[in-house]
């Protein structure tokens, strides 16, 4: 009978698929202008996966990777919105001088075959 993986191993496994996940999307910002000004940004709110900006758009980006693009897409809840939307508010205190043109938050999805699908302003203060 096969052994089941721990707890640990399974964590080390999605831990590293979710570095190669946000180091996919920091190469693709860069193809696309952005300059990737943080990633695993740890805040005492908790951690935002990417921070870019481009022509003084600041963007906060969450990056989540599920076999399927829909699986991915379900995969942000209220709560982890409201995370985000407070470690954004801490980053920027800590990091004055960014998001002249404006501030969004995007999501980023990849599937298990690598495709890849932005939500570009997916949620807001309030949502």
């Amino acid at each position: 009978m096969p052994a089941h993986p721990s707890r640990s191993d399974l964590r080390a496994a999605a831990e590293a698929r979710g570095r190669s996940a946000e180091a996919r999307v920091a190469a693709r910002l860069a193809e696309e202008g952005w300059r990737v000004l943080d990633s695993r940004a740890r805040t005492a709110a908790g951690e935002i996966d990417v921070v870019a900006e481009r022509e003084g758009l600041l963007a906060f980006i969450e990056v989540k990777a599920r076999p399927s693009l829909t699986e991915a897409a379900h995969a942000l809840g209220p709560r982890q919105r409201a995370r985000l939307l407070r470690a954004a508010e801490v980053w920027l205190a800590s990091h004055p001088g960014h998001g002249e043109v404006g501030i969004r938050f995007d999501v980023l999805l990849l599937d298990g075959e690598g495709r890849m699908r932005r939500i570009a302003d997916a949620f807001r203060l309030g949502d």
